[in-house]
């Protein structure tokens, strides 16, 4: 029996150093195979969702987030485009963490996020997320170790209070090579629909790429759990990385198996009123 996605990609001891980026341990072994199945994929995990809202409505709790981090050009805003496409965006919120304002500033690290996750029924990409604040603060020394370690515990917590609360938490690392990153960086210099979303701060991030993998090894490690486990997605290949993703959250949909609520009339009274009813 193959294995599946969540076997294939979830984290292991030796962290995410261990997967190659280019990479693909199950699943399509080119572009024109993935797109196939990307679609089959969509129709599946579209119809999950529609399930989930619908029991939402009927009184349910559950919803489902995605985290995606990575380096830059690694790829978050695609997945959200190709894997959050596939599905009602009236059912869809997707949240992006920049740089903190003053407010969020003023507050806890995990405030600004809370804000920001899916209500019952939805499904949540979070574009960056509070791992940002085991990452970039660290490498950057934004703020103290002392600050900054503790966070592991606080996000453990966390995610485990989200479960418990209903919403199944899926965290994917897209892992991306430095010379992938850098053939993107310089396609967006030579792109004059894409030179907007160059930042030149992307080269300082770059610079620091082991200070990087290594805070990253240590918060995928420290924050992994069954309530809420890393996968690390093999990214160098863009379409590889929207399939592997999709096949995530199929299966993620799928084991929560979300039911249509029960009909709250009596549907064959209703069908005589239509039928009897005529527009004056």
């Amino acid at each position: 029996m193959k294995p599946s996605a969540r076997e294939a990609f979830r984290l292991t001891p030796d962290g995410p150093a261990a997967v190659d980026p280019r990479d693909r341990p199950i699943g399509p072994r080119d572009k024109a195979s993935a797109a196939g199945e990307l679609a089959g994929l969509g129709e599946r995990i579209d119809a999950l969702q529609d399930a989930l809202h619908a029991e939402a409505a009927g009184g349910g709790t559950r919803a489902v987030l995605v985290v995606l981090q990575g380096m830059d050009t690694s790829g978050k805003g695609g997945v959200v485009e190709h894997v959050g496409g596939l599905v009602n965006p009236a059912w869809l919120r997707v949240a992006s963490f920049g740089r903190p304002t003053e407010e969020e500033l003023s507050h806890d690290f995990l405030w600004r996020v809370r804000r920001q996750l899916p209500p019952p029924g939805r499904l949540g990409f979070f574009d960056r997320s509070h791992y940002e604040d085991v990452l970039v603060v660290r490498v950057d020394s934004l703020v103290p170790e002392d600050v900054w370690r503790p966070r592991y515990e606080q996000i453990t917590a966390f995610e485990a209070e989200l479960g418990r609360n209903g919403v199944t938490v899926l965290k994917c690392m897209l892992h991306i090579s430095p010379d992938e990153q850098r053939e993107r960086l310089l396609a967006r210099l030579d792109d004059p629909q894409k030179v907007w979303k160059y930042n030149p701060g992307d080269v300082d991030a770059r610079a620091k790429w082991p200070a990087y993998q290594e805070a990253y090894a240590e918060a995928l490690q420290r924050t992994d759990s069954d309530a809420a486990p890393w996968y690390v997605i093999p990214a160098d290949r863009k379409w590889y990385r929207n399939w592997a993703v999709a096949s995530l959250l199929a299966e993620t949909l799928t084991e929560l198996d979300p039911k249509f609520p029960p009909a709250k009339v009596d549907v064959e009274a209703e069908r005589a009123r239509i039928e009897t009813t005529r527009p004056v």
